[in-house]
């Protein structure tokens, strides 16, 4: 650090210092001011954004559950073009319609669609436990048993073993079906899932 005898000594350095990195200094503040202003206008049309797709979110999603089928080619094109957690949920809602309609092809492609528009681990987790539920009504065990292995987390681990058991099971693998839902009565499952796979060994051994 230097030391200066007087003030005289101090403005003049001062000088010096501005006339050698004034133009960098001026640069690095028109660049944090850019970047601040960037940042906010990002975050502002990240808010703007987010909101548009829950007020569509809600209006395609009310026509789907209202059973309009003129509005589904556009809640399809929302789902579609959506790439964030409203686009899933609405791949979700129609997955749901398509089920209830038996239509079980178009039901897993809106779920295959929705695992690709989400990151986040709870709506995959949800997603993917739909899509086994759907691929072992479609006979496809051996893809639903592949859809079950990637969902993780302790919140999933009895809904896991109900399904996995059920997949299990129309392959013609009674035991291994057997040892699935013991494993998950034996969580800390709702007393209603646990007393059902409980149910279900019962019924095995009948």
């Amino acid at each position: 650090m230097e030391i200066y005898e007087n003030d005289n000594e101090q403005v003049d350095a001062v000088k010096r210092f501005f006339a050698e990195n004034g133009k960098a200094l001026v640069v690095g503040v028109v660049l944090g001011i850019g970047a601040l202003v960037g940042w906010r206008y990002w975050n502002s049309h990240q808010v703007e954004s987010s909101m548009a797709s829950s007020l569509e979110y809600q209006t395609v999603t009310d026509a789907v559950r209202a059973d309009q089928p003129a509005t589904l080619s556009a809640a399809e094109k929302f789902a579609a073009s959506t790439k964030n957690t409203y686009g899933a949920l609405a791949s979700l809602e129609l997955a749901q319609k398509y089920a209830d309609n038996n239509d079980l092809a178009k039901a897993a492609a809106q779920l295959q669609q929705g695992l690709s528009s989400t990151s986040d681990a709870n709506l995959q987790a949800l997603i993917n436990a739909r899509l086994a539920r759907i691929q072992i009504q479609q006979k496809q065990s051996d893809a639903a048993l592949k859809t079950l292995d990637s969902i993780k987390g302790e919140g999933w681990v009895a809904i896991v073993a109900d399904l996995r058991g059920e997949a299990l099971l129309s392959k013609g693998d009674k035991q291994g079906a057997r040892d699935a839902w013991s494993k998950g009565s034996q969580t800390d499952a709702s007393p209603a899932l646990r007393e059902m796979m409980q149910m279900k060994i019962n019924n095995l051994s009948s």
